[in-house]
């Protein structure tokens, strides 16, 4: 798959304790809304960045491939459960960025994260991406989702002191991929 971004047509399963979970990559109307719902359960976002996770999907829809940005849906039964955004860094040869991955708060502590992580990581590595970034905040309560992500491979790349506000320090994370 070429830096253009465009995804298989299959739809990927893994099964799940309470039916099967399916990933798609395909944005619907309906996703916009369940996104919100999605990102305001975690409890970690202004209602701002609610806004913005909400709007990207719309923009999507409204882009298509050309908007940038690229997801993975994570459904069971007739609900999704969680998601990734990502996209090419503009102006990158091979970079890319995650910029949003939340699950339900009802739905966490299965794997899901990690699921939706590791397709996010294949689909940025089809695409032709070498190197990707993930940023948070350096915040307590941010504190499991940077261990998330060393788990899983990422390593601090940069920390940006009071990036956020007086002591909330932006954290960025880096992954080198194998060439394909």
């Amino acid at each position: 798959m070429s830096h253009d971004g465009n995804p298989p047509p299959s739809a990927p399963r893994a099964s799940g304790d309470a039916g099967e979970l399916i990933l798609r990559e395909e944005p619907r109307p309906e996703d916009g809304p369940r996104i919100r719902e999605i990102v305001e359960s975690t409890k970690f976002f202004h209602p701002y960045e609610v806004e913005i996770a909400q709007e990207l999907v719309e923009e999507r829809l409204a882009e298509g491939i050309g908007s940038g940005y690229f997801f993975v849906f994570a459904d069971r039964g007739d609900r999704t459960i969680g998601y990734s955004c990502y996209g090419p860094t503009p102006c990158t040869a091979w970079t890319y960025d995650i910029y949003w991955m939340a699950v339900d708060q009802q739905d966490r502590g299965g794997g899901l994260g990690r699921i939706l992580l590791e397709r996010t990581e294949q689909r940025i590595h089809e695409m032709g991406g070498r190197r990707i970034y993930i940023e948070t905040s350096s915040s307590e309560k941010y504190l499991p989702t940077r261990a998330f992500y060393e788990r899983t491979g990422y390593r601090v790349d940069a920390v940006l002191e009071d990036f956020y506000g007086p002591g909330d320090a932006k954290v960025i994370f880096v992954k080198v991929l194998p060439p394909l």
